[in-house]
């Protein structure tokens, strides 16, 4: 009886988000401006988001936008929109198409598509076939951009 009860939570486990693996760059579902499905299965880590949003080796994100959220890193950008207020202006699926290939929301923008790993022109071999960020990393971006709101 033991093991029953063992294989069942051994089954629960793989069935589990946590176990998913995460949709490929290419696999990625764009609908009218939006991506509805997590690119996980798992809630993003609001904490980790923040993280990746100022860290100038990934998201980077401090240059092109301002964010009063951190006055603490210098050298905000003034290229993109603020980001005071933008868990109110976007949804957590318009975020998540917006980080994920911006290009897919707004043709002309200068943003780059921080999960995509093909179509790039001149890319260095070092970096082909890589996304900027992982699935779980615009995830945890998206979790702390919805901790942005107006006050």
């Amino acid at each position: 009886m033991r093991i029953i009860g063992i294989s069942i939570a051994v089954a629960g486990l793989l069935a589990s988000p946590l176990a998913a693996e995460p949709v490929a760059p290419g696999d990625v579902k764009y609908e009218d401006g939006v991506v509805m499905a997590s690119l996980t299965g798992v809630a993003g880590d609001a904490a980790n988001g923040r993280d990746v949003f100022k860290n100038r080796k990934q998201g980077n994100c401090l240059a092109c936008h301002v964010n009063a959220e951190m006055p603490e890193e210098s050298f905000h950008g003034e290229v993109g929109p603020e980001m005071t207020g933008v868990a109110d202006r976007w949804s957590a699926q318009e975020l998540r198409a917006i980080v994920a290939n911006s290009k897919m929301v707004f043709e002309d923008t200068i943003m780059p598509a921080f999960y995509q790993d093909a179509g790039f022109e001149r890319t260095l071999e070092k970096f082909e076939g890589k996304s900027i960020l992982t699935a779980q990393q615009v995830e945890d971006v998206i979790a702390y951009l919805q901790t942005l709101k107006d006050e």
